[in-house]
């Protein structure tokens, strides 16, 4: 054989060895064949099933640590968290409910300091993400492993997505029954699309969304991620993506607003698109301060219920299991003076707020008031929040559904109403407004 001839059947011999051994780790064009193992993903082409225990598992979650109880009584069946600092409880607690963890592995943020250019410091994370890895592997309510949370907003930097690729290998070595997955803020095509280049050891992309979430599939399609996605997040309308007033203070959704909101969105993203979606997690399934301390709270720090939860529950056992609805809030005015119409009061001057609301099932109700000032992290780390000081001597006595309330400092504050039918049910909502 002439030796050009030779030459080009080594060269296309090679090629085909590379294009085989490229593909399989093709992030674009996935394929899952069953293997038999605890947890696993099957399915091609647009189409994938998660399997636990070899029978189809959809994620009906809900993220947070508290009320797995309510999670199970609801017909949820898993929780998500975003770090192991308490694992080895929420992974017991889960189990003794019947429901599965996706556990999130914390990893280094650039803006906090972390280098990923320091093959050291890198080296020394993934030794420890190994020894959690061997610690919780073969528990039994272990779902999936979250490799760092919304690390896109430093995906600038390769090296960054290098690293989680590199975990993602190891964990498949360390534990081939639990898939792994990382997780982005919306469809931001050009990090998914470096994921799906750099990160081809992930099994699942995870999407936290919340106002954003009714154009996420339309999105996604334009992204080179073909592979099954899971809601990680998704909830009332984030503060980031709220109508501002004069003063740059995010106007929060009532409680029932927020709980059609969240509805609306799960029908039709999650519902609408299974083929491709594995499930997802509502947030927050619990109590907790980021910007108020009602924002994502869907659960009052005593452990009542907000309608979010009621919708939850009703999507996720497909019917109105709960007959005791919680309280309904029409809307919330200041002098009359809705949020968008930017309140603005004076010192020492009164004013009158308005809550017009009612209980589904007649029921009498009790009102709670209170004033905080703005909130504002010091350091722009919202998960460091905690609920400012209740501003005391402005609030006069209420009659039926109205309060008065007379401000004495400058400053952008807001006013809070909690509504309780007495039996374990709270509707919520704050009008900001401005003292000057």
């Amino acid at each position: 054989m002439h030796p050009y001839r030779t030459l080009q059947l080594l060269t296309l011999f090679i090629a085909l060895l590379c294009l085989q051994s490229c593909g399989s780790g093709n992030a674009t064009d996935r394929t899952y064949a069953a293997k038999g193992r605890t947890v696993e993903l099957v399915g091609s082409n647009g189409n994938y099933t998660l399997y636990r225990h070899g029978k189809p598992y959809f994620i009906k979650g809900a993220a947070g640590y508290d009320h797995f109880d309510k999670v199970k009584a609801y017909g949820g069946n898993s929780i998500r968290v975003w770090h192991t600092e308490d694992a080895g409880r929420v992974l017991d607690e889960a189990h003794k409910n019947g429901l599965t963890v996706t556990l999130g592995l914390w990893l280094g943020r650039e803006r906090e300091g972390f280098n990923y250019y320091d093959r050291e410091s890198v080296a020394q994370q993934k030794a420890e993400i190994r020894k959690l890895v061997l610690q919780y592997k073969d528990h039994p309510a272990l779902l999936m492993w979250g490799i760092g949370n919304e690390l896109y907003a430093e995906s600038a930097n390769v090296k960054v997505w290098d690293a989680v690729n590199e975990i993602a290998e190891m964990i498949h070595q360390l534990d081939p029954n639990h898939p792994t997955t990382t997780t982005v803020m919306n469809v931001p095509l050009k990090d998914i699309n470096l994921i799906s280049k750099r990160c081809p050891a992930l099994d699942v992309l995870s999407i936290n969304s919340f106002g954003a979430m009714h154009t996420l599939r339309e999105e996604l399609a334009q992204s080179s991620w073909k592979g099954p996605y899971i809601i990680s997040e998704f909830g009332a309308r984030g503060y980031w993506e709220a109508f501002y007033t004069e003063w740059l203070a995010p106007i929060e959704q009532t409680s029932s607003e927020k709980a059609t909101f969240s509805r609306e969105r799960y029908e039709r993203t999650v519902l609408a698109d299974t083929a491709r979606c594995l499930g997802s997690y509502v947030f927050m399934w619990g109590n907790k301060q980021e910007t108020t301390p009602t924002w994502f709270s869907m659960f009052s720090e005593k452990g009542e219920e907000t309608q979010q939860v009621h919708e939850i529950a009703e999507l996720w056992q497909g019917k109105d299991s709960l007959k005791n609805e919680a309280p309904y809030i029409a809307y919330l005015t200041l002098n009359d003076k809705h949020a968008k119409d930017n309140v603005y009061l004076s010192p020492g001057k009164t004013a009158t707020a308005s809550v017009y609301a009612f209980d589904p099932e007649g029921k009498p109700l009790r009102l709670h008031w209170e004033v905080l000032p703005e909130s504002k992290p010091e350091d722009g780390n919202a998960a460091k929040e905690k609920k400012p000081a209740v501003v005391a001597g402005v609030l006069g006595k209420p009659t039926g559904h109205k309060i008065t309330l007379t401000p004495q400092q400058q400053g952008a504050y807001r006013l809070f109403v909690y509504i309780y039918d007495g039996d374990n049910n709270v509707a919520t909502a704050n009008i900001p407004y401005f003292v000057k």
